[in-house]
């Protein structure tokens, strides 16, 4: 139902919308659905909290908040002509600075008008801004946010009224000035006030004031004018200030503090209230230009050196990983260690290990000395092709709220943040992420942009967003804000995960944000180099790995040998102490040679055949058991000469039989001190079994990767608007609408919002059995088993057994409700939940 007359207040003026634009604003304003509104009156309250405007506030964009602080500054009702004038000026630019985007007047002052409505819409639709044209006014909680006062500057770097600077002079200070800037005398403050206000805006007499003002008054105005509007003085003020004071163009704050009316302000600035309004956003600027398919190359190998560097990271991990923290995280020793293995830095290493972590591939193993472990999704990812793999760390790295890069700096108690640790969530990580890459979509293929114009446009976007602690370190300059430092962080960690190659967005990436995983893994896999199935055996006992590995065989090659270099190509060495790892993992000699006959390109170099011969017949002539741990062996000369060496000291051997020794440590100490003797002992089962030690095969629980921490509630979707619109309409309707006395003889008027009908038992009987007979709508209020109370309009259907089954509009479905829980009734007067 339309109004016929202007709102006066916000409710009325949200009662009026239709539900598209009821729905609009729960999904621009999420915080106000928690919990779902009763009623239009409660939605309009919640509205104007506090901690809801600044929500909202918080995501405007640069020109959408200049127009809310330019209302703020405007009188209370404005028309869009004086909000208009404020971002335009009345006069023109003064060439005291850049006009908005570099264009001259007339076409910065085009772009403004017509970028306005759009602006003025959004800030309607967040219900910021209501009223009509003529009468447009800002939330008071936005306004007492936004207005110019000592204690919160406004951007606009005005002050306060001439009202508000002079309200607690005295009468006789008021008429001398009054004097003094030419005006008639007045009988009382208000019109004194109200006069000098008069004067300042308007324009011919105040032109003919400052053409009698000294240069140097008009130079202490210049300093002042587009703010701060503050200045201090002495308690002997120089002569061009003593006339500013006299004529009330500096008006005293303190004994040595005086301040400029907004009021000549805004005079001195020809009407604007910013002195570079930015209607449109800055645009994001190239800094090169490359060879898409150069860019798609460099990031297709870059995602495959990431896949590898976290399996990498994983395999040393496998068995065990660094402890963890009292505090939570991995320690600075532990981290050192982890940089140094996988070769990189350790702000790299951090972030390997945090996009591990993010991915669910990583977590504690929730032992009473809890270290890092993989994850059993560890063991599915393996198994992936390497596209997939790029894909599921790629996918998770979007999504997570985790902040690497706030690695190494502190908290807010000053304490240090470690990698894995937690509290390096940061809500606004995820959107602003998407938004870097958006950017970077939206330009040509192979285009780098220039860093600085993305964190411009991303201010542009939120400017009151991303406010936290200083930047650890050496953060860039104009990056100390929380969003500028993760879009920083965004660019370079794209590069190192493969997202974008040479600085520009990769084709599989745009494929990734665009169709989804399936596609970008169909776009990334030509580009990843395919898996070998061979080395290169060399007579120095080592073992080159021309390119990447098939994965049987690098599992294999890892248990046999050790890593040596990495680059384009892996080398591998061969030794004792690495063949003893294979044997000790259930291979033979035999299948040794076997290995590596079938997967060497070249012939088994004869140094590394005897190595394996060698090393296969002495592993396991001593055999390590539980006594607390014991020796056997079947030449009672190898026992004697254990006995003999003063190494085995430590271990209290002590003989049992002629080919049996006991020792007083457990059988792992006595497997590694017999190792370090120089023998190849094996451990055995209670059955004389020899067991098996496979490598990397501890493994945390099943684990969920961690959740992001959400910033502000989700947006809801269509269903949730819909029902959420639907009852704030029926809660209204139920606090609104007339409604009949309990006789039914004639009308009453509404309610006082969240006041319940209150009837007897007898009456709220006889009322919902007469409404179920006749098919009418109830109001009726209802108090729950937790003792909530509201109000709801319903239509009963059935009466019986002590209960009212009926179709509650409020809620939009069929409910039954206990008659002993219905304060009461009343019928409504008009059809209006038709």
């Amino acid at each position: 139902m339309g109004m016929t007359t202007p709102p006066r207040t916000l409710a009325e003026a949200l009662r009026a919308r239709d539900d598209e634009s009821l729905a609009g604003l729960l999904r621009a304003r999420p915080d106000l659905l928690n919990p779902v509104p009763g009623d239009i009156t409660q939605l309009a309250t919640r509205a104007g909290t506090r901690a809801s405007v600044v929500r909202a506030l918080e995501h405007l964009d640069k020109f959408t908040l200049q127009t809310a602080e330019a209302l703020a500054v405007a009188p209370d009702p404005a028309p869009y002509g004086t909000l208009l004038g404020l971002l335009t000026g009345d006069g023109g630019h003064d060439g005291t600075g850049p006009d908005c985007d570099g264009r001259s007047d007339g076409d910065a002052d085009a772009v403004i008008t017509d970028a306005l409505p759009g602006t003025l819409a959004t800030l309607r639709e967040q219900a910021l801004v209501w009223g009509e044209d003529d009468r447009l006014r800002l939330v008071r909680t936005a306004r007492e946010l936004l207005a110019p006062s000592p204690q919160h500057p406004s951007p606009t770097g005005l002050g306060p009224t001439v009202a508000e600077a002079t309200s607690g002079m005295s009468p006789g200070r008021l008429q001398e000035i009054l004097a003094a800037a030419g005006l008639p005398a007045t009988h009382d403050p208000v019109s004194a006030v109200a006069s000098l206000a008069g004067l300042f805006t308007d324009r011919a007499r105040m032109a003919e004031l400052l053409d009698t003002a000294p240069a140097e008054a008009l130079s202490v105005l210049d300093r002042l004018v587009w703010g701060p509007p503050y200045g201090e003085i002495t308690p002997n003020p120089t002569p061009p200030v003593r006339w500013l004071r006299d004529r009330g163009l500096l008006l005293p704050v303190s004994t040595r503090t005086v301040v400029l009316p907004r009021e000549a302000a805004l005079h001195l600035r020809a009407g604007r209230a910013h002195r570079v309004p930015e209607p449109r956003p800055p645009a994001v600027e190239a800094v090169a230009r490359r060879d898409p398919q150069a860019v798609d190359s460099a990031a297709a190998g870059q995602a495959f050196l990431a896949v590898s560097t976290v399996e990498e990271l994983l395999k040393n991990w496998n068995g065990g990983g660094p402890p963890i923290l009292r505090a939570g995280g991995l320690g600075v020793r532990d981290l050192k260690r982890t940089a140094t293995a996988l070769e990189v830095p350790e702000p790299v290493a951090a972030f390997w290990a945090e996009t591990a972590y993010a991915a669910g591939l990583l977590a504690s193993d929730g032992e009473a000395d809890e270290r890092y472990a993989p994850t059993p999704a560890y063991d599915d990812w393996a198994e992936l092709p390497a596209q997939e793999r790029w894909v599921a760390l790629a996918t998770a790295w979007l999504a997570a709220t985790r902040t690497p890069g706030l690695i190494g700096g502190q908290d807010a108690k000053g304490r240090a943040l470690s990698a894995l640790g937690p509290e390096l969530d940061r809500s606004a990580a995820p959107e602003v992420r998407h938004r870097v890459l958006a950017l970077l979509a939206a330009l040509e293929p192979g285009t780098a942009p220039d860093p600085e114009t993305v964190l411009a446009r991303l201010r542009w976007e939120r400017p009151l967003r991303g406010a936290g602690p200083a930047a650890p370190g050496g953060a860039p300059e104009g990056a100390s804000d929380l969003r500028s430092r993760i879009a920083l962080w965004t660019l370079n960690e794209s590069e190192l995960l493969g997202i974008t190659g040479r600085g520009a967005l990769a084709a599989h990436t745009r494929a990734l944000l665009d169709s989804g995983p399936a596609e970008a893994a169909a776009l990334l896999a030509p580009l990843i180099p395919e898996p070998l199935d061979h080395v290169l055996l060399q007579a120095d006992l080592t073992a080159v790995a021309p390119g990447p590995l098939e994965r049987p065989l690098a599992d294999m090659l890892s248990a046999l040998a050790d890593i040596e270099s990495k680059g384009g190509a892996t080398v591998y060495r061969f030794t004792p102490g690495s063949v003893r790892r294979a044997l000790d993992a259930g291979q033979s000699a035999a299948d040794l040679h076997a290995f590596l006959a079938a997967h060497s390109r070249t012939p088994v170099p004869q140094p590394l055949s005897y190595l394996i011969d060698d090393v296969a017949r002495r592993h396991g002539h001593l055999r390590i058991g539980a006594a607390s741990s014991y020796v056997r062996c079947d030449d009672e000369a190898v026992l004697n000469e254990i006995l003999a060496d003063r190494r085995s000291v430590t271990l209290r051997l002590r003989r049992l039989a002629p080919t049996a020794l006991a020792a007083q440590v457990d059988p792992a100490s006595l497997l590694d001190g017999l190792r370090e003797m120089g023998y190849a002992p094996a451990a055995e089962s209670a059955d004389g079994d020899v067991l098996i030690t496979r490598a990397g095969a501890r493994r945390t629980p099943p684990r969920t990767p961690p959740v992001p921490v959400p910033e502000g509630p989700p947006v809801p979707d269509g269903t949730l608007l819909g029902a959420a619109v639907r009852a704030i309409r029926a809660g209204d309707t139920a606090a609104t609408v007339a409604r009949k006395d309990t006789a039914g003889t004639s009308d009453t008027p509404a309610a006082p919002p969240g006041s319940l009908p209150r009837t007897t038992s007898a009456e709220t009987l006889a009322t919902v059995q007469a409404a179920a007979l006749t098919g009418s709508a109830l109001w009726i209020g209802y108090v729950n088993a937790d003792g909530a109370a509201s109000q709801r309009v319903i239509a009963p259907v059935r009466v019986e057994g002590g209960f009212v089954t009926a179709y509650d509009h409020t809620a939009d479905e069929i409910r039954t409700y206990p008659l002993h829980r219905i304060t009461g009734v009343a019928e409504l007067a008009d059809d209006t939940t038709a």
